[in-house]
């Protein structure tokens, strides 16, 4: 795998993606250039130029309106801009298992829609709440694919209920974006966010594709020199965008077995169901394993085994994975997506497991005499202690 060194293994695409060759290359043209999009003379042309194709390009792949995307940061950005800008005097509705972007960004005491033990909203509870609600149309945030367990939300009906009863929708799209077909209009929801860096793009860029109303009714979050139509100031980050839509275009090819990608999603999905089948047979519980899922990503809890101590016999092992999501500052702690799902102890107990673009099944088969070494090693523990360290 090219991604450190053969004594190494990276499981944790979901934190970040390995960028793509065509990603790089992108950004090192784009970093070449002077201009700054914003001037008027050649060299600022040839910025805009850039610019402006990578935004193109990004919303094609995506199923939205070139003028309609936003140039962020990242997701948090991306996220934030819609929840702050739209929301304003609005009832907020989240799901209990948003990423910690959305929930940030809501606020407090806002209403948190439940999900089953699957991780999957329940939208008879979204719509009795819209049913009963007064006051202006709520804002609805649903994530389209969790970024712990990778349960794919039931978007398609959430914005039939939400188009029912006037709401607006917002849909985070990070960790979807690049590993299942999205398109914005045929989803039919108001705004959705995306991030480079989390189908093979670099850090430091993300999008806000809008639609419909919501589209010249976003206030700016940061106000400066009228970059974005107004809806997002400061001189954009050319080479990290630049990287981000030749990476989509990449990522969206290899969805239907093209482009730069070892594996397509049928056989990222039969290498994640190998490791399930693995782990289930040495008693481990696959968080979210029964409803549709991302095909590169597993939540593997293992009864009596702290998820830190799991991911420090991983690495030890040469295997890089995670507790959950990676935006919590090097914290350990029990999930609130297990916790919403109604896991208990075992909230404390799972590491995720997201395969990346540059997997080979030799890297999997390792994984999985690694993972059922550690977990025939490690003893199983009281469970009267809270799971929370700081690495």
């Amino acid at each position: 795998m090219e991604v450190m060194d053969r004594d190494f293994f990276y499981f944790d695409a979901n934190a970040s993606e390995p960028a793509r060759p065509a990603a790089l290359d992108a950004m090192a043209r784009a970093a070449a250039i002077t201009g700054n999009p914003s001037s008027v003379h050649r060299a600022g042309r040839q910025a805009r130029a850039i610019l402006e194709s990578a935004r193109e390009r990004l919303a094609a792949l995506f199923g939205a309106r070139a003028d309609n995307c936003v140039l962020t940061s990242g997701g948090t950005e991306a996220n934030l801009l819609a929840i702050a800008g739209l929301g304003g005097g609005r009832r907020i509705l989240a799901s209990a298992v948003e990423h910690d972007a959305v929930r940030a960004a809501v606020p407090a005491g806002a209403d948190l829609i439940p999900v089953d033990g699957q991780g999957v909203a329940r939208l008879e509870v979204l719509e009795q709440w819209l049913v009963e609600a007064d006051g202006p149309p709520p804002l609805v945030c649903l994530m389209l694919a969790n970024n712990e367990v990778g349960t794919i939300q039931p978007v398609a009906e959430a914005v039939r209920i939400c188009h029912a009863h006037g709401a607006l929708l917002h849909v985070d799209a990070v960790q979807a974006a690049g590993r299942i077909p999205i398109d914005l209009g045929a989803l039919g929801c108001r705004q959705q966010a995306v991030s480079g860096h989390k189908f093979g793009g670099v850090k430091g860029a993300g999008a806000l594709l809008l639609a419909g109303e919501a589209t010249r009714a976003l206030p700016p979050m940061m106000a400066g020199g009228g970059q974005e139509h107004g809806r997002r100031g400061g001189t954009p980050a050319l080479p990290a965008i630049a990287a981000m839509a030749e990476a989509a275009g990449d990522a969206v090819a290899a969805l239907a077995g093209g482009g730069d990608g070892r594996a397509d999603p049928t056989t990222l999905a039969r290498w994640r169901d190998a490791i399930d089948a693995a782990a289930r047979a040495a008693g481990a519980v696959v968080c979210g394993g029964d409803a549709p899922r991302l095909p590169n990503t597993t939540s593997l809890a293992l009864p009596g085994r702290a998820a830190q101590i799991q991911l420090i016999a991983l690495d030890l092992a040469g295997f890089g994975v995670s507790a959950g999501s990676a935006c919590s500052s090097g914290k350990v702690a029990r999930s609130h997506v297990l916790q919403a799902m109604g896991h208990g102890s075992l909230a404390g107990e799972a590491i995720r497991v997201s395969l990346p673009w540059t997997v080979r099944e030799d890297d999997v088969t390792r994984f999985i005499a690694a993972w059922r070494a550690m977990a025939a090693r490690l003893p199983a523990r009281a469970r009267s202690e809270r799971t929370e360290v700081h690495v």
